[in-house]
């Protein structure tokens, strides 16, 4: 028995000794955070389940107790890099990048008034206030869009740096708020000239001889119409695709304009983009830094309010309350003072019959009922429980309170705006400095897909 414990006693002499007891899965997950950024050794455990190993930091106390060896010993197990998360930090990361997943990119909104004329009724209700809802979910882009006041020719220069500024103001004293939108003037930004002109190159002049206001004001001014007249849809596309826009607020009147915008984004991807541009540069990015390939042109989709889209004139309850109309009397303007909307309603047409209600057989009434309810932010059965009785005497002058309440603190605000000297410039300033920086990227695209050489600075 001796000889046997001396002859075993040698031969375990001889082995190496048995490698320590190494930490269970659970103790390490105690540690595991402090592998997060460190060099770990991979060492697989005598103790542990078929497939499962223990994980180590240089760092670790358990290193420079022996337990370990370096990565510059002679140890059979080679060293790797591991990224090694807590739980604490695993969890914070998962719920980051589902954050991310759920957290949808803002949509982008564009529209413009024209600042002809005074903005009246039927631009604050079928515009102006849809910006001011919108602008809250939405990345807004509003402009004052002067290229489009000059289209009829004859246009006082004076009038209209008075009238892009009043429009302007109009909109931040609605309640446009400059931290929410963008709001800017659209000459300001010389892309919407530029792809006017690019887009004119691939537009076939039919398409815009077809357009029911150009063929009715062409009616009337024969060989004098301009050409701004005819090419204006096309500057009014370029406005819609420069900005990427997901939404476009138009009234029903705008829809066949959105329509041709379409077919002339069709034909441009059709002729440029797709293979075409990405031939022009495989697996390289644009000049915007996307890939190439695929629509050069977005086209958004219409809005359309489902009240008020259209106020309808004071003299005229079958057509729209317009700024181009010579009769003043057949709008109210934002910025008309109590008296002058009390003559303009007194004045306006009505008809025989008693009482007051909603029928399309009534346009007048129905016209006149729609702007108490834009007023008062009442519903229909809440305006015909308050209205259907009265005549046009009653009516007349409670349509006249309700509208001139609805406008004081709007006009009270616009003053305020206009008196700050310096404030109005610097917010179309600062819209114009990010409308630009989206709009030139747009422009560079169809530049790029057209074959243009692509500058290296940008020319303002």
């Amino acid at each position: 028995f001796a000889a046997l414990r001396r002859r075993m006693s040698s031969s375990f002499s001889l082995a190496p000794a048995p490698p320590p007891l190494l930490r269970s899965k659970t103790t390490m997950a105690s540690t595991s955070s402090s592998c997060s950024s460190s060099r770990c050794v991979f060492v697989p455990s005598p103790s542990s389940k078929k497939g499962l190993h223990s994980f180590y930091p240089k760092s670790h106390p358990s290193a420079s107790m022996g337990l370990l060896r370096s990565s510059s010993s002679s140890s059979p197990f080679r060293p790797r890099k591991f990224s090694v998360i807590s739980s604490a930090s695993q969890t914070s990361s998962s719920e980051g990048a589902s954050g991310e997943e759920k957290k949808e990119r803002m949509k982008r909104v564009l529209s413009g008034v024209q600042p002809t004329g005074s903005i009246h009724l039927g631009n604050y209700f079928g515009a102006i206030q849809n910006y001011v809802k919108l602008q809250d979910e939405h990345e807004a882009f509003y402009c004052v869009v002067d290229l489009h006041a000059i289209t009829a020719g004859g246009h006082s220069p004076k009038e209209l740096e008075e009238s892009t500024r009043k429009s302007a103001a109009i909109y931040l004293a609605a309640g446009v708020s400059p931290e929410k939108a963008s709001v800017f003037v659209q000459s300001h930004v010389a892309a919407h000239s530029e792809l006017c002109w690019l887009l004119n190159c691939v537009s076939p002049i039919g398409w815009l001889e077809k357009m029911i206001q150009f063929k009715e004001k062409a009616r009337k001014q024969g060989e004098d119409v301009s050409v701004g007249l005819l090419d204006y849809p096309v500057l009014m596309a370029a406005d819609i695709l420069l900005y990427n826009a997901d939404l476009v607020p138009v009234g029903e009147d705008q829809r066949q304009h959105l329509e041709l915008t379409r077919d002339i984004a069709g034909r441009f991807n059709n002729l440029y983009g797709g293979n075409k541009w990405k031939k022009r540069g495989k697996n390289e990015k644009s000049p915007s830094g996307r890939f190439r390939g695929k629509d050069v042109l977005i086209v958004p989709e219409a809005f359309t309010p489902k009240s008020g889209g259209r106020v309808m004139s004071l003299t005229d309850g079958s057509a729209k309350m317009s700024k181009s109309n010579p009769a003043e009397g057949s709008r109210i303007n934002v910025l008309d003072s109590p008296d002058v909307i009390a003559q303009k309603i007194k004045r306006c047409k009505t008809d025989a019959i008693e009482g007051m209600n909603y029928d399309d057989e009534r346009p007048e009434a129905k016209n006149l009922l729609t702007m108490y309810e834009l007023c008062t932010g009442m519903s229909r059965e809440e305006v015909l429980n308050e209205c259907a009785s009265m005549r046009w005497g009653e009516f007349k002058p409670a349509l006249t309170e309700v509208v001139v309440d609805h406008l004081k603190p709007i006009q009270e605000k616009y003053e305020e705006i206009m008196n700050e000297e310096g404030y109005l410039d610097s917010v179309l300033e600062q819209g114009a400095v990010r409308a630009n920086e989206v709009a030139e990227k747009t422009c560079a695209d169809v530049r790029d897909a057209m074959g243009f050489v692509h500058r290296k600075s940008r020319y303002m």
